[in-house]
């Protein structure tokens, strides 16, 4: 068997499908994409297949990641580790329906059936939460995040702080004491006001505390973690496993979350994931994205005993225009029950993709998130 074609398809919100062919008919396909940066990881995909992979045999896929990875003088980085995720998707969704099993048998079987899910609340500028909260608790979910804050300065004053604290206490009031909310720092605070707002969000008891500062001051997180007992999350900014050897070794991240579409894929965060049970790390993968990034987490949080909880992008605020469903040929595979997702069992990633609907929406390359500014004129961080 041998890959002989693929295309890429930029379709709204703002995802990136790779479809994959082979010889013998098999499919792949794979979400290789950075948020607001379609077109650059294009290019980079279009550069490893034409260079590495059209002529070669897909079942490969070590031996493929390897030279994706190492083949090239200078690696890593959010742009290339990308491009490699989407590609790798793709060739284990083909390696699965070659051996007509879904990828989860292929990694050692599952570890569970299902999977808890928690639901997006609010937006970038965290607004109506509480009400939120409730529609989806009745919905039936058990867990929910939220964005800690809009745009805080380097220093801000306690009322900024105390608003924070206001609108987690109203979704707490909203929805109890056995629902979980994580609470999403979003990399937009500072070391001096992220110390300040986990030990002031503590009073409500957040599911954790996440992406408190950027990743280039991980540094920071023990200091931080000094001031809270909130569990620690991080990750998704982090793109292979030499970045997260760092943070295990700190000991105080208690969830990672690699992202299935940005760390490299399947073969990659599913080692990342065995790295973490061996510091007592939980995973929970990052995954504001489409259909096919869902199905690769659902792949690997089957497989994995420290796999906590998953992001899924249903009715998030990205998702103006579609939506995670609209692209599935059988929805159902996420219907979500009491907060809980099924772990597909078909072949390969366990979804079929529309093709149809891909084609006909495709061309939708341009979005880019947001640049904010504080009021003296400069940039924020989103």
């Amino acid at each position: 068997m041998k890959i002989v074609d693929y295309d890429l398809y930029a379709v709204p919100p703002r995802w990136l499908f790779l479809r994959v062919e082979t010889d013998t008919g098999l499919v792949g396909w794979g979400e290789p994409v950075v948020e607001g940066r379609a077109r650059t990881v294009r290019t980079a995909v279009e550069e490893l297949m034409d260079t590495y992979l059209l002529g070669s045999d897909p079942l490969r896929i070590e031996d493929h990641w390897q030279t994706m990875y190492r083949g090239g003088f200078y690696r890593g980085g959010p742009v290339l580790m990308s491009a490699i995720a989407g590609v790798d998707q793709a060739l284990w969704d083909i390696k699965g329906k070659h051996h007509d099993a879904p990828v989860h048998e292929l990694l050692g079987g599952k570890a569970r059936d299902r999977i808890r899910v928690y639901q997006w609340i609010g937006g970038d500028r965290p607004d109506g939460v509480a009400d939120a909260a409730r529609e989806k608790v009745e919905a039936g979910f058990t867990a929910l995040k939220m964005n800690a804050t809009s745009e805080l300065r380097r220093i801000d004053s306690p009322k900024a702080v105390s608003r924070a604290v206001e609108r987690l206490g109203a979704v707490r009031e909203a929805v109890g004491d056995e629902v979980d909310i994580g609470v999403d720092f979003h990399g937009r605070v500072t070391k001096p006001m992220a110390k300040r707002l986990a030990e002031a969000l503590s009073e409500h008891d957040p599911f954790f505390i996440e992406e408190p500062v950027l990743p280039e001051h991980n540094d920071a997180l023990p200091e931080i973690a000094a001031h809270t007992s909130t569990p620690i999350a991080t990750g998704e900014r982090m793109f292979s496993r030499w970045d997260f050897k760092e943070v295990f070794e700190q000991g105080v991240v208690d969830v990672i979350q690699p992202d299935l579409s940005h760390a490299g894929g399947i073969t990659e965060v599913n080692k990342i994931a065995a790295m973490a049970e061996a510091y007592d790390v939980a995973l929970a993968p990052h995954c504001p994205l489409g259909p096919i990034a869902l199905a690769a987490c659902l792949q690997v949080d089957a497989c994995a005993p420290n796999a906590l909880i998953q992001e899924q992008s249903l009715d998030i605020h990205y998702n103006e225009t579609s939506d995670v469903l609209d692209y599935l040929a059988d929805p159902s595979v996420f219907e979500y029950d009491e907060g809980f997702v099924d772990i597909p069992d078909g072949p390969g990633l366990g979804v079929d993709i529309d093709a149809e609907v891909v084609e006909a929406r495709a061309g939708h390359d341009d979005w880019h998130n947001p640049v904010w500014r504080h009021p003296d004129g400069s940039v924020a961080e989103w």
